[in-house]
């Protein structure tokens, strides 16, 4: 649950800057603890009485909200967190043959949402089973390089736990949840990636934990082809990702998109009737509307219209997919 921010109270500690890269403990810890809060929209007469650095804060306030990517309990999103939760208790008393999940589909189609937001939900519920105990990681989360190879895969372990790189850890002390992302990185034609998915098989048989990968059409990638293929598919579920069709969770994503503004001028509902529009310029993915969402409500703030219409939507520009389409 967030409240609303007083626009004029300044942050205890200046701006607030949580480090973002999920690939490190403290900013996957800093993820998991934010909550974002939602700043209250002024009246026109309060916002008149506002100084100019009070404006400006206020303004600086909005925009922070609207750089924000609002979550929003998809299907996928919760199928994924459903099947994970199902599987990590499956797996508790397992020694062996641990099974796991793959979240697959085309880019911009919400799969590091999914398992991010899979990997949050258990590290939560973790915590609250073990008040005040600091030192327990439930949940690590990667990503496997270009390119990558079985040492470039152990070092982001390392990283992510903050580990010398050159000592000979422990890794296997982890609990609860692997979310390795950018599967579609590891190319087991190659040598270089066959020994990655080993390393990968290795760490899923030692640690005990149940792996979660994300990745761009790994299905159609080779993942499943050959020995190897055959023990990954034998032991993996797969959750396909795809972009939302128009309909009613589409139309219903919009409008949590419109309700989480905070333009001054922007009529309610006026963005709900253009969810058609919104999902031709998109192709339905997820990713995309955010952008453009996203990118509107800052423009309206800059520029002082304080309000989205089609004119300002056609103004952002998306990715050459989306736009090519």
């Amino acid at each position: 649950m967030t409240a609303p921010h007083d626009p004029l109270a300044p942050f205890a500690n200046g701006p607030r800057e949580p480090e973002r890269h999920l690939t490190s403990l403290s900013g996957w810890r800093s993820f998991v603890d934010d909550q974002p809060v939602i700043p209250a929209l002024l009246s026109a007469a309060e916002r008149a009485a506002l100084s100019p650095a009070e404006l400006t804060r206020y303004d600086e306030d909005r925009l922070d909200h609207h750089t924000r990517l609002l979550v929003v309990a998809t299907s996928t999103v919760q199928h994924t967190v459903t099947c994970g939760r199902r599987l990590v208790l499956l797996n508790r008393h397992a020694v062996s043959a641990r099974r796991g999940l793959i979240v697959s589909g085309p880019a911009g189609t919400g799969k590091t949402t999914a398992i991010t937001q899979l990997g949050r939900a258990h590290e939560l519920l973790d915590r609250a089973r073990h008040p005040g105990v600091s030192d327990r990681i439930p949940a690590v989360y990667i990503t496997v390089p270009p390119a990558a190879t079985a040492r470039m895969v152990a070092v982001e372990f390392a990283r992510f736990l903050g580990l010398p790189v050159r000592v000979r850890s422990n890794i296997t002390d982890i609990l609860g949840l692997v979310l390795v992302d950018e599967l579609h990185n590891i190319s087991l034609t190659t040598r270089s990636g066959a020994e990655v998915s080993d390393t990968l098989k290795y760490f899923s048989e030692r640690i005990p934990a149940t792996f979660v990968y994300a990745g761009i059409n790994v299905e159609r990638a080779g993942l499943f082809d050959g020995t190897r293929g055959e023990q990954i598919a034998g032991r993996f579920t797969l959750v396909p990702t795809a972009p939302l069709p128009y309909n009613t969770e589409w139309q219903g994503l919009v409008a949590t998109l419109e309700d989480s503004l905070r333009l001054h001028d922007h009529q309610p509902g006026s963005l709900t009737a253009l969810d058609r529009y919104l999902h031709d310029r998109t192709d339905g993915m997820i990713g995309s509307l955010s952008h453009l969402i996203r990118g509107a409500a800052l423009d309206a703030i800059l520029t002082g219209s304080e309000k989205i219409t089609k004119a300002s939507l056609q103004a952002v520009p998306l990715d050459h997919s989306s736009e090519s389409s």
